[in-house]
């Protein structure tokens, strides 16, 4: 999972593009970059590390001069987690382009291979983004003027859709251009477009989420249709294109489960009110199932799951408790490497509030399970802290597939869910009782408010994968995401530090 913000403004963008990115470092905590258009010159500055600390000093900004620009915020989906793959990527042929990518391509084992015998283009990483980068510089290739055109890029990016599987939201900066967005034919990874009135004239924003335009006093206007591009020339000038490769919308439904921000608005639907959705829908089943419950009291895992777990108590009539206090410097388990960091990272991240679990009946809510690491340690301190009885209830059905287009899960056989039935994982877990929100009503909760939403890709849920998936894809899959796999990687890009 990515994040991606693009301006076309009156002045210069870099600014506003830091600020941006802080609103989306939720989707991305291991590199930044930023890249900008200075007359006829593309700028650079990117590294492994959080925005704030990749921006560190006066002169990383300072150099970053220009009207139009790109920033992303990344944690690898595929390729490593070295620098040399922090984005934007940057190539200078045919016109110079630079492109930041959310998103995770499926086809990259056939696009190298294309890429090299056919296209002569050469790869400096394991990275999808730069196969991306390089097929949209290929298709472009062709236009070969000093001056594209609207329909030249067009052509191009819907050549890019030909080519490429799985799921993207990109933007590229075209030198002597400017700003290109486009979203892949099903809509899987998000992508809006805001503009700001200024006495200069109007300035534009493409990003993955609303609150990043709220940081920057933009309006959302709309979100990128499935295979829509959008390119906005350097002086401002819009232009829109709907492809004819478009599918029916099939945005990933885990953004609103987890990776998304509260406040963002995604194809129409408030993310924080599908989440309340989520909690009634939960406490129903509750109710539905166990009308004779025992629950003294609803305790949230911070963050996610607070928005889900207030509506939940209300409905089933009991107390809402912030029982578990996070700190705040600790990042998200569920990107972090390795089980043995995840696992001592639960304990640094989370600390009971004992006076809120002592001999009660405790609802513990999350988001979702998926390794199982962190629902399995809280339970545990749950019941150092003096529970009587452990409940633990998730907000969306169990993890048991892979999922694909961007979000990176652990391996298949990783998954806790995998292969078990509820009554399995409770026991796994050590929870007196488990309960999974149906995938039905997680569905209904996140397509409420618009009715254009037939479906959302919910492969991680149901093993359903809406572009397909060439055979031997996922066996591929499972190996390279083992957390033995991963630990390995690293292990080679220190080797390849010290040497």
């Amino acid at each position: 999972m990515c994040g991606i913000i693009g301006i076309v403004g009156r002045g210069n963008v870099a600014p506003a593009i830091y600020d941006a990115l802080t609103m989306l470092q939720h989707r991305g905590q291991d590199a930044a970059g930023i890249a900008t258009l200075d007359g006829h010159r593309l700028r650079l500055h990117k590294d492994n590390g959080l925005v704030s600390d990749v921006f560190h000093d006066e002169r990383d900004m300072a150099g970053l001069l220009g009207n139009v620009g790109i920033g992303h915020v990344r944690y690898p989906t595929a390729g490593g987690d070295n620098s040399a793959e922090a984005q934007p990527f940057y190539v200078n042929s045919p016109y110079g382009i630079a492109l930041g990518h959310n998103g995770n391509l499926i086809n990259t084992a056939a696009l190298a291979e294309e890429l090299f015998e056919s296209d002569r283009r050469h790869l400096n990483t394991e990275s999808d983004s730069e196969l991306l980068l390089n097929v949209l510089a290929h298709e472009l290739h062709d236009a070969r003027g000093a001056n594209l055109s609207p329909a030249d890029i067009f052509n191009a990016v819907d050549a890019v859709h030909r080519r490429c599987q799985g799921a993207y939201s990109a933007i590229a900066l075209i030198v002597n251009q400017g700003l290109l967005g486009f979203r892949d034919p099903w809509g899987i990874r998000p992508a809006v477009l805001g503009q700001r009135e200024t006495t200069r004239g109007m300035e534009y924003a493409i990003a993955s989420e609303s609150v990043a335009l709220d940081a920057i006093g933009f309006e959302l206007v709309r979100d990128l249709k499935p295979g829509e591009a959008i390119f906005i020339s350097s002086d401002g000038e819009i232009h829109c294109h709907e492809s004819p490769l478009a599918k029916t919308l099939t945005p990933c439904i885990f953004e609103h489960v987890y990776f998304a921000r509260p406040e963002s608005m995604m194809d129409d639907v408030s993310v924080y009110k599908a989440r309340l959705r989520m909690g009634e829908a939960l406490a129903r089943k509750i109710l539905r199932e166990w009308p004779d419950h025992d629950i003294d009291v609803v305790i949230p895992v911070p963050d996610t799951s607070r928005t889900s777990s207030l509506p939940l108590a209300y409905e089933l009539d009991v107390k809402y408790r912030e029982g578990l206090m996070k700190n705040r410097y600790i990042g998200r388990t569920f990107i972090m490497p390795g089980q043995a960091e995840r696992q001592k990272s639960v304990r640094r991240k989370l600390n009971p509030v004992g006076l809120e679990f002592r001999k009660k009946n405790v609802l513990l809510v999350d988001d979702s399970i998926v390794r199982g690491t962190t629902s399995k340690q809280i339970i545990q301190m749950a019941r150092e802290a003096g529970a009587r009885k452990v409940y633990f209830a998730s907000a969306s059905p169990p993890v048991r597939y892979a999922n694909i287009y961007g979000i990176d899960m652990p391996a298949t056989s990783e998954l806790v869910a995998h292969g078990r039935t509820v009554q399995e994982v409770q026991e796994l877990l050590g929870a007196d009782r488990l309960i999974y929100q149906d995938i039905d009503d997680l569905v209904t909760a996140c397509r409420e408010g618009n009715d254009a939403i037939r479906q959302f890709d919910t492969s991680c849920f149901t093993g359903k994968y809406v572009t397909g998936v060439d055979e031997g894809y996922l066996e591929d899959l499972e190996t390279r995401r083992a957390d033995s796999a991963k630990a390995d990687r690293r292990v080679a890009s220190l080797a390849r530090k010290v040497s």
